[in-house]
């Protein structure tokens, strides 16, 4: 008698369904897992070591066919008077917020967005991990950032790549390069006047000259003499100016 033989029934496996969504969700959560990572280390990097550019400083040296003037600078070697100006000219409260002045940002929205509220710590955000630009993508990432750069750098270091890493002329980055390029000597020689002149020229150093100041910048620089003198006495550059 003839033996009949059985197929044996295989069932194609597929793809689909709740075990490829989970491997999927698994890929995703490791990789923003790494991003993460990463982007942290980075953050810890520039808590000690000299930040050697910029996103910014490469669009410029982009824009402009050719190298920008950038060289580290230590806090030491560059003039207190210069410190404690750019604090007075951009965020006298430096040294009591977290990050984000909530006195400053009530104060822009009452005005109607017509001021900025950026801190220290936003710009040095801005400037050092991300692009320029209002977009909202961009805003968030600052706003992530911001308080783990508060958590992981002290106010003088973040200060201290400030004053690095801002532009006070087109393609002049940080203190070093714009006191040569203004004033003919190195950031520990400026004298208050030089350093508020300095101060004066932010946030738009494309369109303010520091070593040939119209009437703006010298007015804007009477104020920031005044400006660095009272934050010096009533403790509010206490986190740096040491």
């Amino acid at each position: 008698m003839a033996r009949k033989t059985q197929k044996k029934s295989t069932k194609k496996t597929t793809n689909t369904g709740p075990g490829l969504f989970r491997r999927i969700r698994r890929r995703v959560l490791r990789l923003v897992a790494v991003v993460a990572g990463l982007g942290l280390l980075w953050i810890l990097a520039y808590s000690i070591l000299p930040v050697p550019t910029t996103p910014y400083m490469m669009a410029e040296a982009g824009r402009q066919s050719g190298s920008v003037d950038y060289q580290w600078t230590p806090i030491e070697r560059i003039s207190p008077a210069l410190a404690r100006s750019v604090v007075a000219a951009e965020d006298a409260n430096f040294c009591t917020h977290w990050g984000f002045d909530l006195t400053a940002i009530r104060a822009a929205i009452d005005a109607g967005g017509q001021r900025g509220a950026s801190t220290i710590t936003q710009q040095v955000v801005k400037n050092s991990f991300l692009w320029h630009g209002r977009n909202w993508s961009r805003k968030a990432l600052e706003a992530l950032i911001t308080p783990i750069v508060e958590l992981t750098w002290s106010k003088r270091r973040i200060l201290e790549v400030y004053l690095n890493v801002a532009e006070f002329d087109a393609g002049v980055f940080g203190a070093e390069a714009a006191s040569r390029h203004y004033f003919g000597v190195g950031p520990e020689a400026l004298t208050v006047q030089q350093a508020a002149q300095l101060a004066a020229v932010l946030p738009a150093p494309k369109d303010r000259d520091a070593g040939n100041p119209g009437p703006f910048v010298r007015r804007r620089a009477a104020q920031i003499v005044d400006g660095a003198a009272t934050i010096s006495r009533d403790g509010r550059a206490s986190c740096f100016d040491h």
